[in-house]
C-alpha cells in the first residue's frame, strides 16, 4: 500500500484515554441528556449507554428525539477550559514527526474542541486540516460523508489514506468505503459489535481492512508490515 496520508480520531486516539477529558466529556454529555429528558444523572447515563450505541454520537442520539441546539450542546460539553483534564504526551509531536507522512484531524466534536488539544499537544502545526461534526452535517462519523468531506481536504481517497480512530463502529465505517482503518485501544467483543447499526456490517465495497492495535505508539512498526 502506497500510504499518502494519514486521518487520526481526536479524543482518546491521539491523547491517552486515562486523561480526565474522556470522563469528563461523557460526564457532560450525561448531564445534557437529563436536562433535556428531565430525569436525573443516573437514568441519563443508563439511556445514553443504551441508545449511543445505535447513532453515531450522543448529539445524533438527542437530535432524533427532538434536540435542536447543537451550539449549546458544544459549548457545554466542550468548555474553554477542558484542556485542564488532559494529561501531558512528551512523546507525541516526536511519533508524529516520525511517520513522515501528511496527516490531518476527522472528529466528531466540533473544530474549537481539537484546536485546543492540539495546541494543548504543541502538534497543531502537523495537521494540515481538522473536519469536525459540523462540516458533516452533525451526522459526523460512521456516515461516509464524513470520510468523504475529509478525503477531500487532505487530497487523499481511500485506496491511499489509513484511518485510526478508537471506536470499532467508526473504523467500520471506514471499511466500508473500502479504505483501510487502524482500530486502537481495548479491543471489542462480539457482543458489543451486536449492539452497532446493521448497516455498518453491509461492505458497500471490497478492499477494506481493519487492523488492531493497541495505541498510535505501535503504528510506526506496523507501517513497516505494509
Amino acid at each position: 500500500m502506497d500510504i499518502k496520508h494519514l486521518i487520526f480520531d481526536l479524543d482518546d486516539t491521539l491523547y491517552s484515554s486515562a486523561c480526565q477529558m474522556s470522563r469528563q466529556i461523557s460526564e457532560n454529555m450525561v448531564k445534557m441528556t437529563a436536562d433535556f429528558f428531565n430525569v436525573d444523572f443516573e437514568q441519563a447515563s443508563q439511556m445514553r449507554r443504551e441508545n449511543l450505541p445505535k447513532h453515531s454520537s450522543t448529539l445524533a442520539w438527542l437530535m432524533s428525539c427532538g434536540f435542536k441546539d447543537s451550539e449549546k450542546f458544544f459549548a457545554a460539553v466542550h468548555p474553554e477550559s477542558e484542556t485542564e483534564w488532559l494529561l501531558p504526551a512528551p512523546n507525541l509531536r516526536s511519533l508524529l514527526l516520525s511517520f513522515n507522512i501528511p496527516m490531518s484531524v476527522l472528529t466528531n466534536a466540533p473544530a474549537e474542541h481539537a484546536e485546543r488539544v492540539l495546541k494543548f499537544y504543541g502538534v497543531r502545526d502537523l495537521f494540515s486540516s481538522i473536519t469536525d461534526i459540523r462540516d458533516a452535517g452533525l451526522k459526523g462519523k460512521p456516515f461516509s460523508c464524513a470520510f468523504e468531506i475529509a478525503l477531500k481536504r487532505c487530497g487523499g481517497t481511500v485506496d491511499d489514506s489509513i484511518f485510526i480512530d478508537d471506536q470499532m463502529k467508526y473504523v467500520l465505517g471506514y471499511k466500508i468505503l473500502g479504505g483501510t482503518a487502524i482500530h486502537v485501544g481495548r479491543q471489542v467483543t462480539e457482543e458489543q459489535m451486536k449492539a452497532y447499526p446493521q448497516f455498518l456490517f453491509e461492505d458497500k465495497r471490497t478492499g477494506g481492512r481493519i487492523f488492531h492495535l493497541n495505541s498510535i505508539y505501535e503504528i510506526p512498526d506496523f507501517l513497516k508490515t505494509l
